[in-house]
């Protein structure tokens, strides 16, 4: 089967793994400094704490900012579940938005339009590495004061005015998890550009607790007095899985530009394809995580299966949250979000897919929309 997606690991990555184990601390420990080091000095950023998933990463950046019960955060219906299960997770109520048909990425217009004196936060999710237009939603911050926490986790590695996502704005959260344009295997992060903010973080990142991780060089120093000094969870990445980002990190600028040119490649085989639309993408700024193409005339789900039956997997990327038992809303309608369920399909991509695979999955979607 042509998979959809994957994770890609070689011997550079055992290698690190080796390191850690032979360390024997798996927890948090020095393999996690270095990753925060290596991801501040990739992203340009001045503060990276790492996670043990994207997900908590949302909710305990969420956490930090003061966000809790009665408040608001507005978040695109059209999004993984893990962006909102972040928010309600924080005792917030997640406040659903539509999307850009062009993009898929939050609407600024429909955003203005739902803030209400209860919106403590704006969540913008980057939708397939496109970046959401950051500049209109800063000037909104700045007339309304809601928090901004970036949902960067299919952006790694992408740029926004020249800058990478994460090195700028308030505070952004990324993924690593196994399928993510680099893994560590289960993963995430939160960047920002506070101090205060930052050791903050460090500290709910590790049941509250105000004391240094360990270290190769520190231990000797450290004794075992630890105080709480706030609610926390257990949320830090641990040395194994910061083992992997290293390694990882030192092929990310290769990963992301097969992954660019397998989009162009498959822009440029669609232009002008009868029943299929594409988004628009900017390649050269953009570090694609999924590539979505929209299926015209009521017919994705039967590519799909013609996909399938070719032994080329597919997927759709996402199920609106505002349709799921748990988050939904009598009487809310967004019909472009609804439309865009009906026509989403997601094509192979990733580091690993051979040129014939490539032209294999091309061939066959042009097969089915020629007839």
């Amino acid at each position: 089967m042509i998979k959809v997606s994957r994770g890609c690991l070689g011997s550079e990555e055992l290698v690190e793994v080796q390191s850690a184990f032979e360390y024997g601390y798996f927890g948090l420990a020095s393999k996690v400094d270095e990753f925060e080091e290596a991801l501040r000095d990739y992203l340009e950023a001045s503060h990276v704490i790492a996670t043990n998933t994207g997900t908590t990463a949302l909710h305990l950046a969420l956490d930090a900012l003061g966000v809790g019960a009665g408040d608001e955060v507005i978040v695109p219906s059209l999004t993984f579940v893990a962006s909102f299960q972040a928010i309600s997770a924080a005792g917030a109520k997640p406040v659903s938005c539509e999307v850009l048909p062009d993009t898929l990425l939050m609407d600024m217009k429909d955003v203005e339009n739902r803030l209400t004196a209860k919106t403590k936060a704006v969540m913008p999710v980057h939708y397939a590495g496109n970046p959401c237009d950051m500049n209109t939603l800063c000037k909104l911050k700045d007339a309304h004061g809601f928090h901004i926490v970036e949902d960067a986790a299919h952006a790694f590695g992408s740029t926004y005015n020249g800058n990478k996502i994460g090195g700028f704005g308030d505070i952004a959260c990324f993924s690593f998890d196994s399928i993510k344009n680099i893994t560590c295997g289960e993963g995430g992060a939160i960047v920002c550009n506070d101090e205060s903010l930052d050791r903050l973080l460090r500290t709910k990142r590790l049941l509250g607790m105000e004391r240094e991780a360990q270290t190769s060089e520190s231990w000797k120093e450290r004794g075992w007095m630890y105080d709480v000094v706030s609610q926390g969870f257990r949320y830090h990445m641990s040395n194994i899985n910061a083992a992997i980002g290293l390694a990882q990190l030192r092929k990310a600028d290769r990963f992301i530009a097969r992954r660019r040119e397998i989009c162009k490649t498959y822009d440029e085989a669609f232009q002008g394809t009868s029943g299929i639309k594409r988004l628009s993408i900017n390649y050269s700024v953009v570090a694609p995580h999924i590539y979505v193409i929209r299926v015209l005339e009521g017919r994705r789900d039967a590519l799909s299966q013609f996909l399938k039956n070719k032994d080329i997997e597919t997927g759709v990327a996402y199920i609106p949250n505002h349709f799921h038992s748990f988050y939904r809303e009598e009487g809310l309608v967004l019909p472009e979000t609804e439309k865009a369920f009906e026509e989403i399909l997601s094509l192979p991509l990733h580091f690993e897919i051979s040129d014939e695979d490539l032209q294999c999955v091309i061939d066959s979607v042009s097969e089915f929309m020629a007839n």
